[in-house]
């Protein structure tokens, strides 16, 4: 469980509820694990679940969001697979949530949660001996990535003759143990290649989302020249940013199709094959150039990561991800921010090259998706419905395919546009009215969708735009990434 937003007395106190209340209803819980001090990333929950075989893992998380008192505050339950929950859990939970008359507080049992080790207790006799675990917030989560990577190969690049001289940010959120633990101890980068790595319950007063905006200053240290890899992550650890040397930002979706075509760099994959990629509706396109050319299958789902879970359980997808800096694969059953980074490392130390030099050597190889996302937060939610139902009909008028817009001296015809509907091909599950999407021949896109998170209230409206660019000699034009507005 992540516990960045709460002492280690509240957060026992929430997760002791949450489990007689899971307790009460399925009469088999009698193991607790928790993090180290209260701190486990969102990744680590997912892979101790998979591991100890686990019913499931509550996570207490402010995720990308501003934290402490005034800030915000989530509990999220990731199922057996390690992944988050399907849509048919939580309405279960929902309607049990309305049949319970009476849920119990053990204000006797006191936990020191800096203290790795078991604590069992009887509970009057009401359960099954109950235990506790404190375990060590990383090094299951270590071990698995052993297992992943040629942690030697990483080394050799942070240590080696040519040494790659590296800052990350761990945006003091829980990720400071792991960057430490794995990137400093164990592969050897040197200790101030780290920094605001204190999980702190506010965070500091920042913003802890890893992009351009709320990382400034790792920006401003990338431009400097000094180093030849930078890296944030958000507050849980499932989003990442890369950034290379001199400033140069790798946008979420570049990233996802660059890393899929450098995955044969990584034994995992170079010993089990790829079955399939997936992305989200509104990540860009640039990956499914990627799984043409490598003659592999290409999902796309709607925005969660659920989906994703589905269709690795299924065995059909190896790796994916979405645009909002979530990447991950079927090593566990959430996106993986240092798991990504490592990957990014393992390209670096494989091909022997810089960040922008991979990427535009992508680039010349399978063109540039340009790429950016507007979000308008805050917004009156009656006036959001309402936005998203005339534009649907708009665009889904037959006349709407006839189209033509001129931006400056581009002319882009409508080839097609709908309320993206998703049909799972594990179970025949149906998603409708998942975000309008109008596309036009020369494989631009235009998305519109409306949000289930964000800071603030209200509802948020998410626009996306796309284009697609094959000439080398335009691929060096700015673009505008995660605005909000």
């Amino acid at each position: 469980m992540t516990g960045e937003g709460l002492e280690a007395k509240s957060l026992f106190r929430i997760l002791s509820i949450n489990v007689h209340f899971y307790t009460c209803h399925l009469k088999s819980i009698g193991r607790l694990v928790i993090g180290h001090n209260g701190i486990l990333s969102t990744p680590a929950v997912s892979c101790i679940i998979r591991k100890i075989k686990a019913i499931g893992g509550i996570i207490l998380t402010a995720s990308h969001n501003p934290g402490g008192p005034g800030g915000d505050f989530g509990i999220k339950f990731n199922v057996a697979n390690g992944g988050p929950s399907p849509d048919t859990v939580m309405e279960r939970i929902h309607q049990v949530s309305r049949t319970l008359e009476e849920y119990a507080i053990c204000l006797d049992l006191h936990i020191d949660l800096s203290r790795l080790g078991r604590h069992d207790f009887d509970l009057e006799n009401k359960f099954k001996p109950f235990r506790v675990e404190i375990v060590d917030s990383v090094e299951i989560y270590l071990n698995m990535l052993r297992g992943i990577f040629d942690f030697g190969a990483i080394k050799s690049l942070l240590t080696g003759p040519k040494q790659l001289k590296i800052r990350i940010d761990a945006m003091n959120g829980v990720m400071g143990p792991y960057v430490r633990r794995i990137l400093c101890d164990e592969l050897g980068a040197p200790a101030n290649s780290a920094v605001n790595c204190v999980p702190l319950e506010d965070f500091g007063g920042q913003h802890p989302n890893p992009n351009p905006a709320f990382a400034a200053s790792l920006v401003d240290s990338m431009k400097g020249g000094e180093f030849g890899f930078g890296a944030a992550f958000d507050a849980d650890g499932d989003r990442y940013m890369i950034m290379g040397e001199n400033g140069f930002f790798v946008s979420p979706s570049d990233s996802l199709a660059v890393m899929a075509a450098n995955l044969s760099c990584i034994p995992y994959f170079s010993q089990r094959g790829i079955r399939g990629f997936a992305r989200s509706m509104p990540t860009s396109t640039a990956i499914d150039r990627v799984a043409k050319a490598m003659k592999v299958a290409l999902y796309e789902t709607p925005t969660g990561w659920r989906f994703f879970g589905s269709l690795m359980d299924s065995g059909r997808c190896s790796f994916c991800g979405e645009e909002s800096f979530g990447t991950g694969s079927d090593h566990i059953r959430d996106k993986d921010g240092l798991w990504s980074v490592l990957v990014w490392l393992s390209i670096m130390a494989v091909r022997k090259q810089g960040v922008e030099e991979i990427v535009r050597d992508h680039w010349a190889k399978m063109g540039r998706n340009y790429f950016c996302r507007f979000d308008y937060e805050g917004v009156d939610g009656k006036a959001a419905y309402y936005l998203m139902r005339d534009l649907e009909a708009v665009i889904t008028d037959k006349a709407f395919t006839t189209q033509k817009f001129s931006v400056g001296n581009n002319i882009y015809s409508v080839e097609k546009a709908d309320n993206f509907e998703y049909i799972d091909p594990v179970d025949g599950s149906v998603s409708r009215k998942q975000g309008l999407r109008i596309m036009f021949t020369d494989s631009s896109r235009i998305i519109f969708r409306l949000s289930g998170s964000g800071a603030g209230t209200g509802a948020t409206v998410r626009i996306y735009a796309e284009s697609y660019e094959r000439d080398p000699e335009r691929h060096n034009r700015e673009t505008q990434v995660n605005n909000s507005l």
